[in-house]
């Protein structure tokens, strides 16, 4: 088992960094640094073995297109540098994945602009390449977006995975990507890719554990050696109209650490070998996971 970390955001709000919207945690990147060195040492002290650069907000659609255009770059070098120090001098060995955003807006497959990806990504991968140890395609609502990432990647060996956002009110039928594809085709779509890992984020606990199942299964079917992976967050279920800058959820009573652990034990014994959280899971929760699972 594989420990991943938390969630960068709601642990930067924590310290005392500043954390508003449009920019989120982007925010931290030139104004509180240090804050996020912190969040990484945090994460890393409570037993993450993988770490993810704090880059989720740096596109257009969190701090907008001209100072993306100016200094998307340089902000994207800025996380990596931020995760690879915090990596560097923690007590044991750390990989840094290097956070690939939905490029136009998280859990809206509808924005996708094929046209633009690569003068999104560019920046982004340019930036971090020089500090990240693996690519993380996270928070995918939709194939085609996958697809467009993976062909802009460099060809230089990292490992690349995948992780999707699924819909949150289908606990109890098919599991879907928020653009409504089934699962089933994604996982497919990630082994075409040759991604080493498939993933699921950023979606209540609830519908991972199905997600998970179908996965194994292609993947057997398959024979491959895709690992699969889980980092819920602690949200109420998200509506299919909502939005990454509708402001901050209330986050679930019930996930607390005990409440986490009992949702990562069940993804374990489904198959997945890579566990972490996502928005509102924090240092806590890890430690939580590693003591018992790591």
């Amino acid at each position: 088992m594989v420990i991943l970390d938390g969630g960068m955001g709601r642990e930067l709000q924590r310290s005392g960094a500043p954390f508003r919207q449009p920019e989120w945690s982007a925010l931290a990147l030139t104004e509180a640094p240090e804050a996020v060195v912190g969040v990484h040492a945090a994460f890393i002290a409570a037993g993450a073995q993988v770490i993810t650069s704090n880059s989720y907000a740096v596109v257009p659609f969190h701090i907008g297109e001209a100072r993306f255009a100016e200094e998307g770059r340089q902000l994207a070098n800025v996380a990596g540098q931020l995760a690879r120090h915090a990596a560097d001098t923690g007590p044991h060995p750390v990989r840094v994945a290097g956070s690939l955003p939905p490029l136009f807006g998280s859990y809206r497959p509808d924005l996708f602009q094929p046209e633009r990806v690569e003068e999104v990504l560019r920046p982004l991968l340019e930036g971090l390449a020089p500090h990240v140890d693996l690519w993380l395609a996270e928070t995918q609502s939709a194939i085609a977006e996958v697809r467009a990432i993976r062909a802009h990647l460099p060809e230089d060996g990292r490992p690349f995975w995948v992780s999707f956002t699924l819909q949150d009110e289908d606990v109890d039928t098919v599991p879907r990507l928020r653009s409504g594809e089934p699962v089933a085709e994604a996982v497919q779509a990630v082994i075409e890719l040759g991604a080493a890992a498939v993933l699921f984020n950023c979606s209540q606990p609830e519908v991972i554990g199905a997600a998970i199942d179908v996965a194994r299964s292609v993947i057997d079917q398959q024979g491959g050696e895709v690992a699969i992976g889980a980092y819920a967050n602690a949200f109420p279920p998200q509506p299919k109209q909502a939005t990454a800058n509708d402001g901050l959820d209330e986050l679930r009573e019930d996930l607390d650490p005990p409440g986490y652990l009992a949702w990562a034990k069940d993804w374990r014994a489904r198959g997945a070998s890579l566990v972490g959280g996502c928005c509102g899971i924090g240092p806590e929760h890890i430690a939580e996971l590693k003591l018992s699972l790591g």
